[in-house]
């Protein structure tokens, strides 16, 4: 499957769901065409889900990277949220895990940014 990707707003941060296969081309391209969309509408508090991703090839780690390094330098921040198994350990055999902040819990992942009014309140 290749990728798709579905964005969700929550307050400054936004969060995209990855779904399917980050490989060379399509998926990288997507990726990549994606994030730059963001940062160019100033959104710069972002979120990659992949908890529906399905696979990682070089070309993709290679597109992690650069979109990693592109936010940082326009002052956002990217992170992970639910890595599989096999790409997490892709991640970590390349030695690239700790470039990342990675989170299994959405909450957490939004939390750490630090920015009040982003979580909806869950008392009603």
């Amino acid at each position: 499957m290749q990728l798709e990707i579905h964005a969700r707003k929550l307050g400054s941060i936004v969060i995209l769901d990855l779904v399917g296969k980050i490989t060379i081309g399509e998926g990288s391209n997507k990726l990549r065409d994606e994030v730059n969309r963001l940062l160019e509408l100033g959104e710069k508090e972002i979120i990659l889900n992949f908890e529906n991703a399905s696979y990682l090839d070089s070309s993709g780690i290679g597109e992690l990277i650069s979109r990693h390094t592109t936010t940082k330098n326009q002052g956002g921040h990217l992170k992970l949220l639910k890595l599989p198994r096999k790409i997490r350990d892709l991640l970590t055999v390349t030695r690239l895990l700790p470039v990342f902040e990675t989170f299994e819990d959405e909450q957490e992942a939004i939390l750490s940014f630090g920015i009040i009014g982003a979580v909806p309140n869950q008392n009603g």
